[in-house]
């Protein structure tokens, strides 16, 4: 989990992917506000649960999730992240209701 400026973990030792997952979302926190994003963030949990999706189906679909976790992988996505790269349409929405 990010609260800017840190990034907690619960074990020791977490992967280079986890880490960069939270880095993504340390840069959007950084790019959008910290407040700023804990509100859209929240707003976006809630209206795909209202669309109908269980607890992990709407966090996964959550705009800032959906970037963090399409490229977690990539350790160098951060040099090459263009800005607000979490509004680029490219990372697909869930099914509703799903």
């Amino acid at each position: 989990m990010t609260i800017w400026p840190f990034v907690l973990v619960r074990k020791p030792n977490p992967s280079a992917q986890l880490i960069n997952h939270e880095r993504i979302h340390l840069r959007q926190q950084l790019e959008l506000g910290v407040i700023p994003f804990y509100i859209w963030y929240f707003a976006e949990y809630g209206y795909w649960r209202i669309r109908g999706l269980d607890h992990y189906s709407a966090y996964r679909a959550i705009r800032f999730e959906r970037e963090a976790f399409d490229n977690e992988d990539n350790l160098a996505y951060l040099n090459k992240r263009p800005l607000w790269a979490f509004m680029i349409d490219k990372y697909p929405q869930p099914p509703e209701g799903s």
